[in-house]
């Protein structure tokens, strides 16, 4: 009889057809890698947050100014980013809520009202490193006025949030795509770079700390690793996916989502440690002062060739873009969260895009604009990651999936010591750095 009606339903659309073969899966009528991929998208989604133009620059000062000496930090902090991501996926998966609704129905209006608008005050920020790195690479690419490409990206980002319309899948599948450009940029740019591979291995695994201003970017890499938005995104990808029936169904989409979030920004990882490989290579040696995108874009066509030029353009646009249309949907899943209504996605990309043109039109410089919308995001930070140990620990929200005492102890850890990061990047970019 199973067998009759699930053959009986015939899929339309690629999110009808993931639905489908999750629910097949989920029924054990179907196995194998194609219907096992169906459950991948939503750390896949968010991961790219970790690959953002943010990550670009404190990735190039580090391998820059440090060589392989801060590759530890990176490893260090995707192992935090993976902790609290599966977090966010596992509250959108067993209360059917995201992260910003539970923070309405649990909080005094007041402290809702304040944590909306620091939530959307850092999605702004984020969006704006977002889209002036990716109107970055545009502007070298193809040689554009930066306004220009600003505009241009504009509208590409625009025209990718129609995915959406057709349901989660094409929007995953996109983003799955250039994921796997910035991906295999990297690839093509470290077979191109004098990599010195012992060092690398060595540095990974033995934390070392240079000097004070080592210490500055290596906060810059972890304030950068764990964002905002991306917290309430995750919960909210979720809970738009497949609703599991029973307990049975429950467990196992957990398992494929914590499976999904390790292989995800495990990956996301790898190309922050090739950023900063590439950089270290590229430039350590002989321009060790490299410090901004533009900079390290001409500079790397007389060391390593056009070829590894245009590559780093090619990943520093397809992470741009990506990275800016995330963000857009993540503005509006805390919108909707917190206060209850959308607007269109057009008004949203619309607003987010002010300020950006707004920073350029002054005459600031784009990359420093981009460091400082870090600031932003780092004072933001402790809203949702306090929010989300709170949540993922209660039982009576929770049940049988709070966290263990053991997660508990490794969340609370991971927040403090981001937090207290965060405290010392902002009191050093204050000029107090003498008090730490």
């Amino acid at each position: 009889m199973n067998e009759a009606v699930s053959q009986a339903v015939v899929p339309k659309t690629l999110t009808e057809q993931t639905c489908f073969n999750i629910r097949e899966s989920l029924s054990g009528r179907r196995r194998g890698p194609r219907v096992m991929l169906a459950f991948a998208g939503p750390a896949v989604v968010a991961s790219i947050a970790y690959m953002d133009p943010g990550n670009f620059a404190t990735n190039i000062q580090a391998g820059s100014g440090y060589g392989y000496a801060l590759l530890w930090v990176v490893a260090a902090a995707n192992v935090v980013a993976m902790l609290f991501q599966s977090l966010s996926a596992k509250l959108g998966l067993v209360t059917g809520r995201n992260l910003a609704e539970l923070c309405r129905e649990s909080w005094p209006a007041p402290w809702v009202v304040a944590m909306w608008l620091t939530s959307e005050i850092a999605a702004m920020a984020t969006d704006l490193a977002e889209f002036v790195g990716g109107a970055i690479g545009v502007s070298l690419l193809l040689h554009l006025p930066m306004m220009v490409s600003m505009l241009v990206t504009g509208a590409v980002t625009y025209a990718l949030l129609q995915f959406e319309r057709k349901g989660f899948r094409p929007l995953e599948l996109f983003i799955a795509g250039l994921v796997g450009v910035i991906g295999l940029s990297y690839m093509a740019e470290l077979w191109i770079a004098p990599v010195q591979w012992p060092m690398v291995l060595r540095h990974t695994f033995m934390p070392s700390a240079p000097d004070r201003n080592a210490l500055t970017i290596s906060v810059g890499i972890v304030g950068a690793t764990v964002m905002p938005h991306v917290l309430f995104l995750h919960s909210g990808l979720m809970q738009s996916r497949v609703t599991p029936r029973n307990e049975r169904e429950r467990s196992q989409l957990l398992a494929f989502s914590n499976i999904e979030v390790v292989v995800a920004l495990g990956f996301a990882g790898l190309i922050n440690m090739a950023m900063v490989i590439m950089a270290s290579s590229a430039f350590h040696e002989t321009h060790p002062e490299i410090a901004s995108i533009e900079t390290a874009w001409h500079t790397l066509t007389p060391l390593l060739g056009s070829a590894a030029a245009g590559l780093f353009l090619v990943a520093l646009v397809a992470s741009g873009i990506s990275s800016s249309v995330v963000g857009t949907i993540a503005g509006q899943i805390i919108m909707q969260g917190f206060v209850g209504f959308r607007i269109p996605v057009w008004v949203r990309r619309l607003v987010t895009m002010v300020p950006a043109f707004v920073v350029v039109a002054s005459g600031a410089d784009a990359t420093r604009a981009l460091v400082w919308s870090q600031v932003v995001i780092s004072i933001a930070l402790p809203v949702p990651m306090s929010a989300l140990v709170w949540f993922t620990s209660r039982t009576a929200l929770m049940g049988r999936y709070r966290n263990s005492p053991l997660t508990i102890v490794a969340a609370v850890s991971g927040t403090v010591a981001v937090l207290l990061l965060n405290l010392i990047l902002l009191l050093q970019i204050a000029g107090v750095s003498g008090l730490i």
